[in-house]
């Protein structure tokens, strides 16, 4: 199954306490960054190569040498605990069974960042971790490596926990940083960006959780190691949350040197598709990113064996790409309906739309009742072109990614299952049926551009 830097004592038992987590080698990573200098961590950081693990994939330690330092002013860190992508639930794996991996993560974070006040904000639906977290954050306090004075370092630092109110607009990160204010959770307009004026228009950092859990085993086993592991800018190791129609669900820490069929069939992994069903697409990256149909999900456009990393996944771009995303990984069977799973996707962005942005807030719910006809018998075919065109027009027309979240697997399924959706409009008496006999198969399906 590769190496593991992340779940490697999950199933230590008691490792959710902090004797246990101490015992086994933690809050070692604190002792070593108070031992460096704060651009040392830095440094280190970028050594890894490390990418975050929200969904964008940008560089990590590059984003921490954008933040601002201006002399008097505090700085922040924030952790984007707001894990609402459909089909993502990695972080709370990690909340829930190692809560102090992310508090160590935090700590060495916040003494590289020079930030002395550190924010967890969670999905509010995550109530009972919340409690959790608490508890690691006063065991932390306990034994000296959080509050004044750090360790006799000088270092002050003070973890808070704050819920959020069950927006998934609130994932993205000055959404997030309005509502930590007290304000409704509508993007702001960038620049300026959260390293110059973010919370409480001071110089802030914010990273997810798998993110700052990594910024432990860089500093235990050093940067430049952890960039040997993974394949070209893929780095580390990557947490997956698989689900769909596979035999065994959950969360797994890859290294990025498999491939996607290895992911899907191997038996270490999720172990194939139930009931002998063969693959008939997959959402790779959670549910904002495109739809890949199993000829391109297996290969990629030039014949090549596609490969679980950022690269691997976005190859060909969108004609013929997805993304790795935030690890959502929803793997769809053959009597699985694209435009079904297509409506309960764009009604959760219609919902979710803060309605700031124009485009998306009128577009989200037009998508949403063209394809609640097409799926049920009320389609017309020009319906599909006027899909793809609002789509189109939504894409890179609002403030925040969440119309582009909207508009791409949207765009993906009529591209890539266009027949699916006229076989709806033609079939309108048969449009509820599970199994619709249509050939998106890798051995039965050329690839297209």
């Amino acid at each position: 199954m590769g190496r593991k830097l992340l779940l490697e004592k999950i199933d230590v038992p008691g490792i959710r306490g902090y004797d246990v987590y101490r015992s086994n080698g933690g809050y070692d990573a604190v002792e070593k960054a108070l031992k460096m200098s704060p651009d040392e961590v830095v440094e280190e950081v970028k050594k890894s190569g490390l990418r975050g693990r929200g969904g964008a994939g940008f560089p990590t330690g590059l984003k921490w040498s954008f933040l601002a330092k201006p002399a008097g002013v505090p700085r922040y860190l924030v952790c984007n605990a707001d894990e609402s992508e459909p089909g993502t639930f990695k972080d709370r794996y990690l909340m829930e069974f190692i809560p102090h991996l992310l508090i160590e993560g935090l700590i060495a974070s916040s003494w590289a960042l020079g930030c002395n006040h550190t924010y967890i904000y969670i999905r509010g639906e995550y109530a009972w971790i919340v409690e959790i977290l608490e508890n690691a954050i006063a065991e932390a306090t306990a034994h000296g490596w959080l509050g004044t004075n750090i360790k006799g370092t000088g270092f002050d630092c003070r973890i808070h926990v704050q819920r959020g109110a069950g927006a998934y607009i609130c994932g993205e990160e000055t959404a997030l940083i309005e509502s930590l204010e007290g304000k409704r959770g509508n993007p702001r307009i960038k620049p300026p960006f959260p390293a110059v004026k973010g919370l409480w228009d001071c110089p802030t950092v914010v990273n997810n959780v798998e993110t700052l859990a990594a910024i432990v085993p860089i500093l235990n086993i050093g940067g430049e190691e952890f960039s040997k592991i993974g394949v070209g800018k893929s780095t580390g190791t990557k947490l997956i949350s698989a689900c769909g129609n596979i035999k065994r669900p959950g969360v797994y820490e890859i290294d990025m040197t498999i491939t996607v069929e290895e992911f899907i069939y191997g038996e270490q992994y999720c172990g194939g598709i139930p009931n002998g069903k063969r693959l008939k697409a997959c959402i790779p990256g959670g549910s904002s990113v495109p739809i890949l149909p199993a000829n391109l999900l297996l290969k990629t456009a030039k014949g090549e064996t596609r490969m679980m990393t950022y690269e691997g996944l976005s190859d060909g771009g969108f004609a013929t790409g997805s993304m790795m995303g935030s690890g959502g990984f929803i793997v769809l069977d053959e009597d699985q309906c694209v435009v079904r799973h297509t409506l309960t996707l764009a009604r959760f962005y219609r919902h979710e739309s803060c309605g700031q942005c124009s485009p998306c807030r009128e577009g989200t719910g037009w998508m949403e009742k063209i394809l609640h006809n097409i799926e049920h018998g009320k389609g017309k075919l020009s319906d599909i072109d006027l899909l793809w065109d609002i789509q189109r027009k939504i894409e890179g027309n609002t403030i925040c990614p969440l119309g582009d979240a909207a508009a791409w697997p949207v765009a993906a399924a009529i591209r890539h299952f266009r027949d699916e959706f006229e076989w709806h409009v033609l079939h309108p008496e048969e449009s509820q049926r599970r199994n619709y006999g249509l050939a998106h198969y890798a051995d039965a399906r050329e690839v297209t551009m």
